[in-house]
Order: C-alpha cells, then structure tokens, then sequence
C-alpha cells in the first residue's frame, strides 16, 4: 500500500500544539517497522560502546541482557504511539526508564552518559526508520514527523531519567546526612566504643581520622560553612549553634587554611585528639568561647582553645576564682583605686619576674627606683605571703582573673 499516496488528495490541517508529534504519523508505520525491530534494537547495541566512553564494555553478561531488553522495551513502547495521544511512555516503560536513570547513579557514573546513549540511539533509529520509510514510500511528511516522533520520545525518556537520577542522588545525600548526624551525635557523647564508631562511620562513608578537632560557632554564622570546611568534615546544627567535627593535621598551613574558613564566624576551634577525646574538646572550645572576649568582626580569626588554656582554667568557676580574689587582695581593699591599680599591676608583674627589679621596671615603663619604693608597700601590705609559694601562685592567679 503507497500510505503517501492515500494521504496526498486530503492533506491533514497541522496538528494543535498540545497534540503530541505521533498523532500525525499514520498508524500503518508501526507495521511496517515492527520487522525491522530485532535489527534496530542490535544496531543500537553494537553503536553503544564505539560512541559513547562509559558504556565502552562487552555487551555481554547481565549488562548486556539489561540493555537489550531496555531498548527492545524503549522501541516497542514507541511503535505504539502512531496515531494516537498516548503518553510517551507508559506506567510500566516509566518505571524501566526511571530505573535506568537511578541505575546510572549506583553504578557511579553521571547522567551524562546515559544522555549521551540515548542521543545516539534516537540517531540510529531515525536512520533505519526513515530508511524503512523510504523503501514504502512514504514520503518526506512522514519522515519529519518521524523524526519529530523520535526526538519527543527521547526527551521524554531523558527528563524520566534525569529525574530518577536526581531523586536517587537526593536519597543518597539524605541518608548519608542522617548517618554522618548519628556518627557525630555518638562521637559527641563519648558512649559508644571504637568497633561501633567504626561501623557508623563506614555506614556514613566517612574514614575515622586518627585526630579530630570540634568546632563551634554560632548558628547565624554558619551559612555555607560545609562547603567551606570541605567533605572530610561532619556538620550539625543544633538550636542555638553549629558543631563541626573534621580531621586535625598539625601542620601550620593546615592551621593557617582553617583559620581562613573560619575567619569572621565567631568560631571556637578545641583542642585536637582521638575520638575518645572528641567530648573534651567541644567543651574545651565552648569554654575558651565563653572565656575570652567575643570575636565578631568580619576578620576576626577563630579563638584556638589551645592557645588559652588558662583563660580556660580562670573562667571555668567564676564563684571560686571571684571567692580567692576576694580573699588574697584583701590588702589593697583599703587603698585608693588609683593607687590599688597601680600596686595590683606591679604585683602581677613582680610575680612574674620573681621579683626581679630591672625587668618589671621595663615591663612597666617606671624608674627602678619606683618599683622598690612600690615593693616595700607590697610587702607591708602582704607580709610573709609574698615569701609563701602557694600565697604566690593564688596571688597571680586572682591578679589574672581581675585583668581578664
């Protein structure tokens, strides 16, 4: 039968918009082409790994079987669909094209792949189509709107399994998210032992670093922090803040390069250890935060807990520190506040330096002369305390705590 020639004396108006591209083709076109269907399906196959890289491999064994019946059922699909307003695809073909779309993910390669495969297929199936079109007759109406057909179809096969993908992708971040949130909640509490951590953090595809260091910082700072900090490290958000937990390298330049992420967040950085030690160092770098005056500006660097200590150990009980002050410089209670300042400050200072004159009159910028006339009054003031080892340390320890 000559189709073009049964079309030619009425030529259908152009079909709506809405219309898909199939609806103009004549139905006898899927007769025709069904024989050619085994012919397609192992020219695609063969035009697979010559055109594109990732599918370069024997098409053999269950990859093989998987993609021979996902073309076949792809082509079938198609076939029906001349002269008709049936979706591209149907529920089941919907679900073989999404299922290659999240297949695609699992097996680590990117969607461009399989992007690629189906331009190529749709390539290869026009040609033999319009070929078969040719051999009936069919005329060039039909061949564009055949190629027409095809290339709908092939969007539709592509959007299906790039949402797939994408949706796969998703899953797997979410879960992932929630494991890692699991691994540092457990790190956190210090509760579970090393097997435990070691299968959550397989579970959360992450490598359990030898030496890890917690940062804190408050929440309305940590806007794009986990890209900052890179993959290797586990974020969380919590009501008020945002703890992070990431491999600690003692170099200088890795300091220095975590400084840079952290600069104008406020951040608090604890000291570096095992796991067993990941606690302590959160509350080690919620106490440095709390100790040392805030650091707000925009390039101001992060406090390193390490570095202070002291300030730690000063502000960890502010009762009992404010109780040893009040009880070792009782002495200056009675002076005026200038003059108590002045003799606070070179009390500290004469601790410091042993009572070494020289070295706290360059410290102070006084005459030496001054600091041994200030002296006396010390030792009239403090009396055998200052010879008193243990009066000494407590002495400097509430001087300390009243400059911080």
């Amino acid at each position: 039968m000559n189709v073009s020639a049964a079309r030619e004396p009425a030529v259908p108006a152009p079909a709506p918009a809405h219309d898909p591209p199939w609806l103009a083709l004549p139905r006898e076109v899927s007769d025709m082409l069904r024989p050619r269907m085994p012919g397609i399906v192992e020219a695609i196959i063969d035009a697979v790994p010559q055109l594109v890289p990732a599918y370069a491999r024997p098409i053999e064994g269950r990859f093989g079987r998987g993609l021979r019946r996902g073309v076949a059922a792809a082509l079938d699909r198609f076939l029906q669909l001349p002269g008709t307003r049936l979706p591209a695809l149907s529920e089941e073909s919907r679900d073989l094209v999404a299922g290659l779309g999240s297949g695609e993910f699992r097996q680590g390669r990117s969607m461009d792949a399989l992007l690629s495969a189906y331009r190529m297929g749709a390539r290869v199936t026009f040609r033999e189509m319009s070929r078969v079109s040719v051999e009936h007759q069919l005329g060039q109406g039909v061949v564009v709107d055949l190629g027409e057909s095809i290339l709908a179809y092939i969007d539709e096969l592509s959007a299906v399994s790039a949402e797939a993908y994408a949706f796969e992708q998703s899953e797997r971040a979410g879960a992932v998210d929630r494991r890692r949130t699991e691994l540092l909640d457990l790190l956190l509490l210090g509760q579970a032992d090393e097997a435990a951590l070691r299968h959550t953090a397989a579970m959360a595809d992450w490598s359990l670093p030898a030496r890890m260091a917690v940062v804190t910082l408050p929440l309305d700072r940590a806007a794009g922090l986990r890209l900052r900090l890179g993959q290797g490290a586990l974020v969380i958000e919590r009501e008020t803040d945002v703890v992070a937990l990431m491999p600690a390298r003692k170099s200088r330049s890795a300091r220095e390069e975590l400084g840079r992420a952290l600069k104008g967040r406020g951040a608090s950085v604890g000291p570096s250890g095992g796991w067993e030690r990941i606690p302590d160092s959160l509350r080690l770098a919620v106490l440095a935060a709390a100790a040392l005056p805030p650091r707000e500006g925009p390039d101001d660097p992060p406090i390193w807990a390490d570095e202070h200590l002291a300030q730690v150990i000063l502000g960890a009980e502010p009762s009992a520190i404010t109780e040893l002050a009040n009880r070792r410089l009782a002495p200056l209670e009675g002076l005026r506040p200038a003059q108590r300042e002045r003799l606070a400050e070179t009390l500290l200072s004469w601790l410091r330096h042993w009572g070494q004159r020289a070295p706290v009159a360059a410290e102070l910028g006084i005459h030496p002369q001054t600091v041994g006339y200030r002296t006396a009054q010390l030792r009239e003031l403090f009396g055998d305390d200052l010879e008193d080892p243990t009066a000494r340390f407590e002495l400097e320890l509430a001087l300390h705590a009243g400059r911080r």
